[in-house]
């Protein structure tokens, strides 16, 4: 088994940052991505950010030169740094972790963190 524990949602201002962080543990082995997914009410969850092994993070046009993301595979991490940050940034924040198990992708998701930016 395999768990994710999110951190670091919150109520922020427009323009102001927030940082989201994602420990994974249990089995984590195989490793093929890890990344950051929203949903906002009445939305489809969408790919915020992610990084696929030996690819450079890729992102969603809306967050593109304000969020960064990064991994650490030596501590099953990854963080979101979100700046610059506006309304339409308020969502259910959802970390995910591709593992490769018996040659099949498997989708493990945190428990969601609120992030809610204030007009």
């Amino acid at each position: 088994q395999v768990q994710l524990v999110e951190s670091g949602g919150g109520l922020v201002q427009t323009g102001g940052s927030l940082t989201l962080s994602c420990t994974a543990s249990g089995n984590v082995f195989n490793v093929n991505a890890m990344g950051w997914f929203r949903q906002a009410p009445g939305k489809q969850r969408e790919l915020v950010a992610a990084i696929v092994n030996g690819n450079n993070p890729d992102y969603a046009d809306s967050v593109k030169g304000r969020f960064t993301i990064s991994r650490d595979n030596a501590k099953n991490t990854v963080a979101l740094q979100m700046n610059s940050l506006k309304p339409e940034d308020t969502a259910v924040y959802y970390c995910n972790v591709d593992l490769w198990v018996s040659g099949v992708l498997r989708d493990y998701w945190g428990q969601g963190t609120q992030v809610t930016v204030s007009s």
